[in-house]
């Protein structure tokens, strides 16, 4: 890929000539994107100078095409290699990358993507990125620099910024410059204002969003920050009115005339929409006013020297066990007192022994077989003979089957009671 003179010194409006190769920006897109610096990797092996501006959107691509020849073997000139090489990227001297900076890389066979937008408190101090390419199939690296002259802008911030979620696109689809050039065109379409601005793309994952379900060609979602000069639509205030309000909290989808122009391309849940002016907003910065409650300044810290004096701690100890000991004992006597020497103690203790007395008896009772019958088995007189019936023993019956009254058919010399005859037998006899 031929890249532009511009575009190798890091000037962004290379970009009003040429996005991403031969495709070509509308012209009433042109205008609007000019302070959205793109950047991609040259193949030139050497540390790379850009120069975004603060407060305005900032991507570089880290083009897998532009490794491929550090690697061994190296390709021969028309041979196509396909290694899955991934990225990682760092502030030097540190393990991650700046707070206003993020990365993304789906897959290692996908170009990686650097996106943030830079703050105003670093103008003018150049951070380098280490950006470390790996190659999964041999393991191989190769090491380059990024450096980012941050670059203060004339009108930053924008005083009027709307946030947008688009629900069918993830980050990485977003960041290409042509789609982001689409939706900045729609977007002046309907706020129509001089300048328009790109200040910020966030994940919805990164906002407390959930993973998508791999259905149905799901999205993650993304959130859009732009930029005007001049005051908000009447389309895009129409989110505020009471009766789209009311379809929000009730989770139905409002209705926006100027939801046509984004929904060939962009599905926007405009309730989700913020819209910010900075003009009516008040400063929240107060003095600090030293008092009560803030310490003057002291000047630089001195530690303590080293010949300091030593200190006995044998009364400190002694003061530790000695009173909890002594609140113990105290207790203790205390206790014994009330237990042995009051009367309602000594009645307790002795309860008590009764009832340990009364339950080892009957334990050993539980323990001991040879135990007086009962009276149901003592030897009993026959009702009608007056003969005395033996009682029965354990020797000839198992004590668990024995039963306590005898029935009338075990015992000897039982008189028969003759039954009731019917009425046709006495008659025959």
């Amino acid at each position: 890929m031929q890249f532009p003179p511009r575009w190798e010194s890091g000037d962004p409006r290379a970009w009003a000539g040429q996005v991403r190769g031969t495709r070509r920006m509308s012209p009433w897109t042109t205008g609007t994107f000019l302070l959205t610096v793109y950047t991609i990797f040259s193949k030139v092996h050497s540390d790379r100078d850009v120069y975004p501006s603060a407060g305005v959107l900032f991507v570089h691509v880290l083009e897998r095409e532009s490794f491929k020849g550090e690697f061994p073997p190296y390709p021969k000139p028309g041979e196509i290699s396909n290694d899955p090489i991934t990225f990682n990227t760092n502030l030097m001297g540190y393990p991650d990358r700046p707070g206003w900076l993020r990365y993304i890389q789906r897959t290692p066979y996908s170009d990686g993507v650097l996106y943030g937008s830079p703050t105003a408190e670093n103008v003018g101090k150049p951070t380098i990125i280490e950006i470390t390419a790996y190659n999964r199939r041999t393991f191989e690296t190769a090491r380059h620099n990024l450096i980012i002259n941050i670059m203060s802008a004339e009108d930053f911030p924008l005083p009027y910024q709307a946030e947008f979620f688009i629900k069918n696109m993830n980050v990485e689809e977003m960041l290409a410059s042509e789609v982001l050039g689409d939706f900045l065109g729609a977007v002046k379409n309907v706020w129509q204002p001089e300048r328009l601005n790109a200040i910020n793309i966030t994940s919805a994952l990164d906002r407390g969003g959930r993973v998508p379900l791999p259905i149905n060609d799901m999205k993650e979602g993304v959130y859009v920050m732009v930029g005007a000069d001049v005051p908000f639509s009447s389309c895009l205030r129409e989110v505020e009115n009471p009766q789209n309000q009311l379809r929000c909290s009730q989770e139905m989808e409002p209705v926006i005339t100027c939801d046509k122009k984004f929904r060939s391309q962009f599905y926007i849940d405009w309730c989700k929409i913020s819209l910010v002016d900075k003009t009516k907003q008040v400063s929240t910065f107060q003095e600090v006013i030293r008092g009560e409650g803030i310490l003057p300044d002291g000047g630089e810290y001195k530690p303590p020297s080293d010949s300091l004096k030593s200190r006995d701690y044998y009364t400190d100890f002694l003061i530790t066990l000695a009173v909890p000991s002594a609140v113990a004992l105290v207790l203790f006597l205390i206790l014994a007192y009330i237990m042995c020497c009051r009367r309602e103690g000594v009645i307790q203790l002795v309860h008590h022994s009764a009832i340990q007395k009364s339950t080892k008896e009957l334990r050993d009772m539980s323990k001991n077989r040879e135990i007086a019958w009962p009276l149901s088995t003592l030897p009993v007189f026959h009702p009608v003979t007056g003969e005395i019936i033996p009682p029965l023993h354990a020797d000839s019956y198992e004590s668990t089957n024995m039963p306590l009254m005898q029935t009338q058919q075990n015992l000897p010399h039982q008189t028969q009671i003759p039954q009731q005859q019917t009425t046709g037998e006495c008659s025959m006899n």
